[in-house]
């Protein structure tokens, strides 16, 4: 809906956001299940330790039915799931006008941003 000004509504903005919410849950518990059930049918405990987080495995990790690969991309969605509403809301904001709560949803993604070269800097 659109108002009748052509312009988007806030209502459209947290539809948008709420499914964006609801395909990051449900897409981050099924990769989350399917790894866990890898995990069973390979009889890999998980009291055993984890594999290293390498992201350039994932996709063959993914290809070859591995359970490590499934359990990394689920949990790198659960984490970017919130990172992905900040951003859907700033774009919203920005496209409705709302020059206030864009400049919060920014300085969110600053914070977050500082976060992961925070991590970063203190891993390597």
């Amino acid at each position: 809906m659109t108002g009748g000004t052509g312009r988007p509504s806030s209502d459209d903005l947290d539809r948008t956001i709420s499914r964006l919410l609801t395909v990051g849950t449900y897409g981050s518990v099924a990769l989350l299940g399917v790894g866990v059930l890898l995990m069973i049918a390979a009889r890999i405990t998980p009291l055993g330790g984890s594999p290293t987080f390498e992201p350039g495995k994932i996709v063959d990790d993914l290809l070859h039915l591995r359970a490590q690969g499934f359990i990394w991309l689920g949990l790198i969605c659960v984490v970017a799931t919130p990172s992905a509403r900040v951003i859907a809301s700033l774009v919203g904001y920005v496209r409705l006008g709302e020059r206030s709560m864009a400049i919060v949803a920014a300085l969110i993604l600053v914070v977050i941003g500082l976060s992961l070269a925070l991590a970063r800097g203190l891993d390597g």
